[in-house]
């Protein structure tokens, strides 16, 4: 890729912090041990891209490097994550489409020989240890996140997932279970299935709960993906803010939470909601009382 003696034409710079290499959508700022990657806002940047913002990188998180030929006269760098250190490429599950990875940085051809220059200078600073990282090394999205999901509301501030289920799309069996709301002490982990693909859903892994229902649309810890709810960009840094959290938590005993209590109109609504589901007949005599009863408990 590179003619004999290209290299003594480019200067030697990224000894000094703050080189920035730019390319579509991204630009990478390589400092001595890590490299913060700014995403662009633009109309043709992926959402996910905007939504992340801007991420730094340990050194210490990437594997490797490598540089290949793109698609119309571009050239591909892409930094490969080590397993484990992540916690938004863990979630992702190797789901995400190629133009949506965050590692990626397009670049048009006549940048090639920059772009190889780079990508050496980063190999050359690069531990030989390419095994999966003992704890996540990248920062995980801020909180609070919350989404709007095909059944529900989804939202997480750091210490408690809560679901909100909708009347038009939640199940008979969520709907019978109600809101929920999980410590992330009760948690074990996150499974992420791309809205992209068919089914997506989010499903909070609880421990010693025993099995999951086989549809997540029939199990209250998990939030099932449709058309325009559940998108990628919002979804997916959700999922990795609460796999981050239960890892840093570790293994600890669960603790019961108290759901907090809501505002009376939203009871009233929900209880008028109720009734009409009532008079339709999808739901008994006793279920409409044993939730209209705990309806009026949660005031």
């Amino acid at each position: 890729m590179r003619e004999e003696g290209t290299k003594e034409l480019v200067p030697h710079t990224m000894s000094r912090m703050g080189d920035v290499l730019a390319g579509f959508h991204a630009a990478w700022e390589f400092d001595s041990d890590s490299v913060l990657i700014r995403y662009e806002r633009g109309i043709r940047t992926p959402k996910l891209f905007q939504a992340l913002g801007e991420r730094r990188i340990p050194l210490d998180a990437l594997a490797g490097v490598t540089l290949t030929p793109g698609r119309r006269g571009t050239v591909v760098l892409r930094a490969q994550p080590r397993p484990g250190a992540d916690p938004l490429m863990e979630a992702a599950e190797e789901q995400l489409k190629e133009g949506c990875d965050p590692y990626r940085l397009v670049l048009p051809a006549d940048k090639e020989t920059l772009a190889e220059y780079y990508a050496d200078e980063l190999r050359a600073r690069l531990k030989q240890d390419d095994g999966p990282a003992e704890r996540f090394l990248v920062p995980a999205p801020e909180v609070p996140l919350q989404f709007k999901a095909y059944d529900g509301k989804a939202s997480f501030d750091g210490k408690t997932v809560r679901f909100r289920w909708f009347w038009t799309g939640a199940s008979s069996a969520k709907w019978k279970a109600g809101d929920q709301s999980f410590a992330v002490s009760e948690l074990t982990g996150v499974e992420w299935r791309s809205p992209e693909v068919f089914e997506g859903h989010l499903r909070l892994v609880r421990r010693d709960a025993g099995a999951p229902p086989a549809q997540a649309d029939q199990d209250p810890a998990a939030v099932v993906f449709g058309l325009g709810y559940g998108p990628v960009h919002e979804s997916l840094p959700f999922a990795a803010a609460v796999l981050a959290a239960v890892r840093e938590r570790g293994p600890v005993a669960a603790v019961a939470t108290t759901a907090p209590r809501r505002d009376p109109a939203d009871i009233a609504e929900r209880i008028r909601h109720l009734g009409e589901l009532h008079q339709a007949g999808l739901v008994t005599d006793e279920e409409f009382s044993v939730k209209k009863a705990e309806l009026l408990a949660e005031l």
